[in-house]
């Protein structure tokens, strides 16, 4: 038999198998495993109707695996006339497309005059069935009768013991205890009566419900035909490929949970957060910007997490415990909060910056740490001198002391005095003289150079400085992956999922403001313009005034 040939597309960086004619379902069971993009992931969690999910885990462990979705493709084809029909992703089918028997005369009697069958009437149908249930036994006793003796039973049952220990001589029953007011044999029959009565009404609901099922189970088959027609494609396009989430149109991936608002951006790339202890270990590995959020939800009394990936503009307003709001594939608006960062660059400028913004934020730390510190030991020190002068009294000995040896004392500690700080003068001068004399010589050998030299120096040191940064960047932006992320949820990734930095810009939607020229009112209005000239001439004259002064000071030194 000849070997079919499949077509090929890229995708997230990768060639991929495309599945897009009835043919290719008929053949998927001929597609080399080791080509699948996915080879499982989960029957929950997703934005799709777990009840076709379900359907499909013939196994009932929670998962889908390769070998259930070929099953799947395998069933389609033989109740279908062309499993093409698939990919118009329907909930309705024609009754001509459909040849199985048995499925196809539950679809006529349902569809009665119309040529076509849908997943709603099917529900009807099946929410309308009907049997001849078996009648509920009726209550022996009262229902506050029988809810009183089972909410007495442990009470009872230790007073009868007691009795009977209190008869032998071996206990005593204490006064305040309440006695039942029926003798031990009544009570006991009595528990049996309702035990007897609590199996009969299980067993006639059990029958009940196994009658229901039974007569439901017809219309199962229909049920799940319909829901692979509306869902199956869906489901190749995001375990085959991936090409829904790849796609730029409005498609989204079903592991895709929505879009989260914050800071003036929309992230459209967000997904269910089902194990955090996976995440931990593994959401480093996709090399993106991911922020954690809880996500609670009022009106219907729900929480959940999300990780949602920041693809476009800076991260300076995103910090821990900040607000945003997040809409999920339904439109419902949850409340959510960041608990958690990932940083990752993203994008090349925001990498160029980000070593002056952190040392920026070291010297703001560094000041606001001394700043304290200072403040402390200034509180320390006075509570201390007031402390002190509280508890000190004038002695006789100091009272007595004579003019002259204060005098003398107080020479003694001034010449002491001055000898430090002598010398702590000399080496503040002697340090800023060799400060000078560096900055000097750095500063005449830059004027020394021509003014493109002077450029390329610039460029140098901006390039030493943000060069390391923007490298790590270039590497993390071009290594980006879904991949680790799925892997997290459960799923089981048999291939990279790339996001390039041109995808990446389109999970992450800007606010852009027009061209305006508008009028505030509260705007700080700014100088006019012959004091900006006046400021800019001042300074350029004190530069030079500084530059002539290091040159003499640099002069001098070499003389």
């Amino acid at each position: 038999m000849a070997k079919y040939h499949w077509n090929y597309i890229s995708v997230g960086g990768n060639t991929r198998v495309k599945v897009s004619s009835g043919e290719d379902i008929r053949h998927l069971s001929e597609l080399d495993r080791k080509l699948w993009t996915v080879l499982a992931c989960p029957t929950t969690g997703l934005e799709m109707d777990p009840d076709t999910l379900r359907s499909m885990d013939l196994d009932n462990n929670g998962k889908i695996r390769i070998d259930e979705v070929v099953a799947a493709a395998n069933w389609l084809c033989q109740v279908l006339k062309d499993p093409k029909i698939l990919f118009k992703q329907q909930a309705t089918l024609p009754l001509t497309e459909i040849v199985d028997q048995d499925i196809l005369a539950v679809a006529q009697e349902l569809a009665g005059e119309a040529e076509t069958i849908s997943l709603k009437q099917v529900d009807e149908a099946i929410e309308a069935v009907a049997i001849e249930e078996q009648p509920i036994p009726e209550a022996p006793l009262a229902a506050d009768v029988i809810a009183a003796h089972k909410a007495c039973k442990d009470e009872y049952t230790r007073y009868y013991e007691l009795d009977k220990l209190q008869k032998l001589g071996l206990a005593r029953i204490p006064e305040e205890t309440v006695q039942p007011g029926m003798t031990e044999k009544k009570y006991t029959d009595m528990g049996k009566q309702i035990a007897e009565w609590e199996e009969a009404v299980a067993a006639a609901k059990k029958a009940n419900d196994d009658a229901l099922a039974a007569a439901k189970v017809r219309f199962m088959p229909l049920r799940k035909l319909l829901l692979l027609s509306r869902d199956y494609v869906q489901l190749l396009h995001n375990f085959v490929t991936l090409e829904d989430f790849y796609d730029v149109s409005d498609k989204q991936g079903i592991f895709q949970a929505g879009t989260l608002l914050i800071d003036q951006r929309a992230c459209h790339l967000c997904m269910r957060v089902s194990d955090m202890t996976k995440h931990d270990a593994q959401a480093a590995l996709s090399s993106m910007f991911l922020v954690y959020c809880d996500c609670v939800k009022q009106s219907i009394g729900q929480k959940m997490q999300i990780v949602a990936a920041v693809t476009v503009g800076d991260v300076n307003n995103l910090t821990v415990g900040k607000n945003a709001v997040f809409y999920d594939r339904q439109g419902r608006d949850w409340d959510a909060t960041i608990v958690k960062i990932i940083d990752n660059p993203i994008s090349i400028k925001q990498a160029f910056w980000t070593p002056y913004r952190k040392f920026a934020n070291w010297i703001t730390e560094l000041i606001n740490k001394r700043a304290a510190e200072k403040e402390q030991k200034q509180f320390e020190n006075i509570t201390t001198k007031v402390e002190e002068t509280s508890q000190e009294m004038p002695t006789a000995q100091t009272v007595q002391e004579s003019p002259e040896k204060k005098q003398l004392m107080t020479s003694a500690a001034q010449t002491f005095d001055i000898a430090k700080f002598a010398g702590i003068f000399a080496a503040v001068g002697m340090g800023v003289g060799m400060l000078a004399s560096a900055v000097a010589s750095i500063f005449l050998g830059f004027v020394a150079l021509k003014w493109w030299q002077m450029i390329l120096v610039l460029a140098g040191v901006l390039l030493l400085i943000s060069g390391p940064s923007m490298l790590i960047a270039y590497l993390k932006l071009r290594r980006r992956n879904l991949a680790p992320l799925l892997n997290a949820n459960g799923w089981a990734v048999n291939a990279d999922a790339i996001i390039n930095v041109l995808f990446g810009a389109t999970l992450t939607d800007q606010a852009r403001y027009p061209m305006l020229k508008l009028k505030d009112p509260f705007v700080k209005q700014g100088m006019p313009t012959w004091q900006k000239w006046l400021i800019a001439i001042l300074v350029i004259a004190a530069l030079a005034v500084l530059a002539w002064l290091a040159y003499r000071y640099a002069a001098t030194l070499m003389l």
